[in-house]
Parts: C-alpha cells; sequence; structure tokens
C-alpha cells in the first residue's frame, strides 16, 4: 500500500534519483530515517501486495487474496470456476493485468481468470486504481493489476520448501520450490498441483420435496485439477546489466458445475473445461548513469476446449465441443531520464502480435483472425517544489489498423504535514478499450461495426503515513468519478442469438478506503489491515426499448457496499489469522427488481480463521497450520444459481529448509 510511496533509505545516492522528492529526517534512538516519495507515486492512488499477504495460504489463487485484500469484486462462478475481477464498478475486461511486464489478458475474452494464477506464483502484486493505470496499459477504464514473479535473493546457497494440504471435499493442494542463489545468480524451480473432488453439501432454496422442505444436495460435476509449473532465472553481470527470464506452464481440467435449477443427475451430462497455457518472459534491465534502460519480451501460448456431453439413452455422447487456440507475442523497451533531482522524462515503445483461433469441433464454424497491437508513452515528471509534484502521461496505442485517439492523464500530489507523510493528491484521465476479437468476430453474433469504449475518469484522494519503533501505520481515502461511453453489452438479437453493441454510457463513482497498522506489545506482534469501499456504476444510456428498465439503475453484479479485515497475532511460534469480508446484495437483472429471488443475491459476511505453529529445526523449519474457511456456515452464493460451500476445514504442513 503506502509503503510504495514512502520508502526508507539510510543514504540516497545520484543512482537513486528516481525516489527524488520531499526529504525529512528523523532522529529517533541515533537511528536517521529519511523519508522519500517517489516521482512515479505523484497523484497516483496504488495498493501493493506484499509477499507475506501472497503467501499466507498455499490454496489460495490471487482472486482470492484480491477478494480478502482490495476493494475489487471478485466474481466467481463456484469453487474451482472461473473468477473474474470487477475494478470501480466495471466490467472483467476492464482491468488490464500484467505478468512481468507482459500483458495476459485474453485477446480473444479482454478478461482474466484469477483462480488460475496461485499466489504463491506471485512475489509482488500492484493495483493502478483509475487513472494511475495509464502509466502500465491502456484500456484499464477500471484499473491494472501488475504481477511479477522473481526468485528469491540475497541467499547463498540453496533453500526449499514444501507444501502438503489437505482440506474438505477429498482437496489435496501440493507445493514444492527448491532454489539456489548467490550474489549475482538466482533461479528457483515451483511446482503447484491441486486436486478436488468439490462435492460439497448445500441446500437448494430452488427446488422442494415433497413435504415442502427444501432437499439438500451435493455440487455435482464440479471437481477439479490443476498443475503450475514455473522456472525463474536472474542474473546481475559485473556491468550491472540484469537479466530476468521466468517460463509458466499450466494445465487445468476442471467440471463445470451443475446449476442448482438443473434437475438432471450427474451422470446424465457432463460439461467440462481444459486449458494448457504456457507464459514465457524475459528481460533486461540497466542503470546508466541518469538512465534507466529496460527492455522485456514475452510469449503467450493457450488451448483451451469446452465439451458437452448428453445422454442417448445408454451412454454420454458429445454433442458440443468449442475449441480455440491463442498465441501472443510481445515485446518492449523504455527509457528514463533524470535530468535533476526535480524532472524525469520517461519513454515507452511497445509491439505485439495475436493469432486467434476459435471453432466448433463439429460445424467448424468460428473465426481465425490476426491482429497486430501497437503502444506508445510519453511521460514528465515535475517538482518544483519538495512538496509539489506534477506529472503528465501521454499514451497512444493501434490495435490492427485502427488508431486510438491520444490517451492523456495529469497527476498533482502535494505533501501537506511531512512529519505524517500527510498527502493530497489527485488526476485527471482519459481512456479507451479496444473490443476483443470475441466481440467483433465471434460465430455467431460477432460485431465488427463496434466502436472503442471510452472512459474520462478524475478522482482526488488523501494517504498519510508513520512509522515509529515499535508501531507503524498508514491509511488512504479515495474519491472518483468516471463515465465510460460506448460501453459493450451483448444483447439477444432478433436473428435468435447474442450480439454485443454499444448502448450503454455509464456512471461509476465513489469511494476507497484502506489502512494497516501494525504493533508490538511485550512478546505479541499484532497486524491489521483492511478496506471498505462504495460503488455506485449506474447505467445511463438510451433506452433499448419502450420496456428497458434498466436506466438508472446498478449494474448487475456490482455490490454498492464491500468491506474487508485482516488481523494477525504472533506471540514466539504461534500465529493466528482472522479475515472478515461483506459484500452487500448484488442484481441479476438491470431493471434492479428485487421482487424475485432469481433477480438479487442476498448480502453476505465471510469469515475464516487460521492457527499456525511453526517449529525450528536444525536444518530449516517445519510448520503446521489450520483452517476453518466460512467459520460461521454462511448460506450464500456469488453468481446465480451457482452454489458455494458451507464451513470447511484444511490442514496444511510445511517445511522450510
Amino acid at each position: 500500500m503506502l509503503s510504495a510511496a514512502f520508502l526508507l533509505l539510510p543514504v540516497v545516492s545520484e543512482a537513486q534519483a528516481e525516489e527524488a522528492g520531499d526529504e525529512k529526517n528523523y532522529d529517533l534512538n541515533s537511528i536517521t530515517i529519511s523519508a522519500k516519495r517517489k516521482l512515479s507515486d505523484m497523484g497516483v492512488t496504488k495498493t501493493e501486495l506484499d509477499s507475506l499477504v501472497l503467501l499466507e495460504n498455499i490454496s489460495n489463487s490471487l482472486a482470492d487474496v484480491l477478494s480478502q485484500k482490495t476493494p475489487v469484486f471478485i466474481k466467481s462462478y463456484g469453487r474451482g470456476t472461473v473468477a473474474t475481477a470487477s475494478f470501480r464498478g466495471t466490467s472483467p475486461s476492464h482491468t488490464q493485468v500484467l505478468w512481468n511486464g507482459i500483458k495476459i489478458n485474453s485477446p480473444m475474452l479482454g478478461m482474466v481468470d484469477f483462480s488460475l494464477i496461485p499466489s504463491y506464483f506471485i512475489s509482488d502484486a500492484t493495483l493502478y486504481h483509475g487513472g494511475g493505470s495509464i502509466a502500465v496499459a491502456g484500456g484499464g477504464l477500471g484499473g491494472a493489476i501488475s504481477l511479477v514473479s522473481k526468485p528469491v535473493a540475497g541467499r547463498n546457497g540453496w533453500n526449499m520448501n514444501f507444501v502438503q494440504g489437505i482440506s474438505s471435499f477429498m482437496t489435496f493442494d501440493d507445493f514444492l520450490n527448491v532454489g539456489y542463489s548467490n550474489q549475482r545468480f538466482s533461479a528457483s524451480t515451483k511446482l503447484y498441483y491441486t486436486s478436488s473432488r468439490n462435492d460439497f453439501k448445500y441446500t437448494n432454496y430452488f427446488k422442494k420435496n415433497e413435504d415442502g422442505s427444501y432437499p439438500v444436495e451435493r455440487n455435482k460435476n464440479g471437481s477439479f485439477r490443476d498443475m503450475h509449473l514455473m522456472q525463474e532465472i536472474s542474473y546481475v553481470d559485473k556491468k550491472e546489466n540484469r537479466f530476468s527470464f521466468a517460463l509458466w506452464g499450466l494445465i487445468s481440467d476442471r467440471g463445470v458445475p451443475m446449476l442448482n435449477v438443473n434437475y438432471r443427475e450427474e451422470d446424465e451430462s457432463e460439461n467440462s473445461q481444459y486449458e494448457s497455457t504456457i507464459r514465457i518472459s524475459a528481460g533486461w534491465n540497466r542503470a546508466l548513469g541518469q538512465w534507466n534502460l529496460k527492455a522485456d519480451m514475452g510469449y503467450t501460448g493457450t488451448f483451451t476446449e469446452y465439451s458437452y456431453k448428453g445422454s442417448n439413452g445408454y451412454s454420454l455422447v458429445e454433442m458440443v465441443n468449442a475449441q480455440s487456440q491463442v498465441y501472443s507475442l510481445n515485446g518492449s523497451f523504455s527509457a528514463e531520464y533524470f535530468l535533476s533531482d526535480k524532472w524525469s522524462f520517461s519513454a515507452v515503445l511497445g509491439a505485439a502480435g495475436h493469432d486467434v483461433s476459435s471453432y466448433s469441433k463439429y460445424d467448424r464454424t468460428g473465426y481465425d483472425k490476426i491482429r497486430p497491437e501497437l503502444s506508445g508513452l510519453l511521460s514528465v515528471k515535475y517538482r518544483p517544489f519538495k512538496r509539489l509534484g506534477f506529472a503528465v502521461n501521454m499514451r497512444e496505442e493501434m490495435y490492427g489498423d485502427t488508431f486510438t485517439p491520444l490517451i492523456p492523464a495529469g497527476y498533482v500530489d502535494f505533501v501537506l504535514w511531512p512529519e505524517y507523510n500527510l498527502v493530497l493528491k489527485g488526476s485527471v484521465s482519459a481512456n479507451y478499450r479496444m473490443p476483443s476479437l470475441n466481440d467483433l468476430y465471434y460465430q455467431p453474433g460477432g460485431n465488427p461495426d463496434l466502436k472503442p469504449e471510452r472512459g474520462f475518469t478524475y478522482e482526488g484522494g488523501v494517504e498519510i503515513s508513520r512509522k515509529f519503533s515499535k508501531w507503524d501505520f498508514e491509511a488512504e481515502v479515495s474519491g472518483y468519478n468516471s463515465r465510460i461511453t460506448d460501453w459493450i453489452v451483448w444483447l439477444p438479437d432478433f436473428r435468435g442469438f447474442w450480439t454485443p453493441v454499444n448502448v450503454r454510457s455509464v456512471h461509476s463513482y465513489g469511494v476507497e478506503t484502506r489502512g494497516r497498522l501494525n504493533f508490538s506489545l511485550g512478546c505479541f506482534d499484532f497486524r491489521f489491515d483492511g478496506f471498505w469501499a462504495w460503488t455506485r456504476s449506474i447505467n445511463y444510456g438510451d433506452p433499448a426499448s419502450w420496456a428497458d428498465e434498466s436506466i438508472g439503475k446498478q449494474l448487475v453484479y456490482i455490490p454498492e457496499f464491500s468491506s474487508g479485515l485482516t488481523g494477525s497475532v504472533s506471540w514466539r511460534n504461534w500465529t493466528f489469522v482472522y479475515r472478515y469480508n461483506h459484500y452487500s446484495e448484488r442484481y441479476t437483472t438491470s431493471s434492479n427488481d428485487k421482487d424475485s429471488r432469481l433477480s438479487v443475491l442476498g448480502k453476505y459476511y465471510m469469515n475464516d480463521i487460521s492457527l499456525e505453529k511453526r517449529i525450528p529445526l536444525r536444518f530449516g523449519e517445519l510448520g503446521v497450520k489450520g483452517l476453518i474457511y466460512n467459520l460461521f456456515d454462511e448460506e450464500y452464493v456469488s453468481v446465480l444459481s451457482r452454489p458455494m460451500p458451507g464451513i470447511n476445514f484444511g490442514l496444511f504442513i510445511s517445511y522450510r529448509f
């Protein structure tokens, strides 16, 4: 979070000009602390998730971490199924996601499935809210998420970490990390495998027994198996050239759970989703005097297959088989020049090529398209006084043969109270998102005449932080107002299928708060962090028909209120963690009708706890952790007709060498 905005450094050299800015020294027990505000952070609202947060539990996907730690709403279709992100009331395709500097949004779908990103594979994650996303990618009308994977550096010799997890519903998690490092070279190999029957029980309130009671059923066809392998290498030569390489492969074989309104037995039909993906990234970085040079390259190849099998009276026969192949090649080069501690200039040039083939196995309907992309960014940052800073970003992008209009963004911040790092900040930005290839060419229903979605956002906020000898805190409050025109939505067509059209103008506005507090009392260490968000995302588009009741209503599946709190207390080698999340009701119809059980999903409160004991050994450390998920057995759903599990348990044993 705000720790990124104020870096504690004992000495600042000219080579560290990136950290140039407001400075104030404090004498605390003969230790000098120098607080610096990064030029790159001026006016930007962002949230940083450190490795401690990402490594809290091996079974967590990035979707779990985002829902527990940030205002991003995760729309989950059930345990072990698709999980997408809604950033500030926007759609999943309005959140841009980068891994090691490479955009990993599917060019076919425009979004990312966060359930397929193990949090244990990510070293650092940074969320850029609203207009702050322009610095890393275009098209992030809601924001952007930057993920970094890197081997553990700074340790000489070998290291190893193994975790075995056993949880409810015959769920098994296995994680292994083997690494080696010295002063210039670091490498690690990570392997993660998870499998589950996922056959939890739930009360089905959409069916009734003959006596009028509600039946207790099991989640059908919900089993899953995922395997991830990651190889990471970094090297620094004698001239301080920094090289990095990462390879990430995954294989996922998942059943698509039956809806709770489905009256078929499990052996009468079968839905499954298979995916295999390989991602490769390579990077180079060199600090040369007042210059900072960087280059990144990446490749992504994905094969997906959806299969539906139905009964012919004797056996299951495949009736639907939809396949897609997506290949992407990315490259970028950036140069940053620090003229002085007041001025910095940077330029980024990126290029990408996507080859997408999507078709039905049996009737061969579909499309095969190639789309090149170009992007360029110019940035100027200026701090005329120690407490005041300005920044301007100008981005231009091309998709195929279509250029977006110029994408500008301006930022300002003012350090009001240096002693407590109290900063006022604000920004104004425009943005554009081009339609995905499915939006344009999907068969049947694609619309090649779609316009790009256009957004305009202004926001302001205040942040504060202070560190003392035994405690520290940080907090931030920000408000935003965004208007998106030519919003793309899929609607039923008179020809009998769905098609995307530009029909909506959406007004998104709200407030986000985040905070963290750490302190010690005797031999007890306490850590608390939380968030609260108020999100309004209102449709102000033209009515689709005289009967359209969606105008002036909240968009579907967007909660107006959300909050989360994580608290932990550590004593000697024991750690207790409590996690809490709340989401207000969400509508499933654009008219926000409350008269039907199918039209609104009730609010819910989620509570998880864990207790861990670490046992020091002669060679390493043994850890035992027990978890209780959904502590109070809350009955809830995230998506209509997709059941979620009640109270369940997990036991994890780890060994670190």
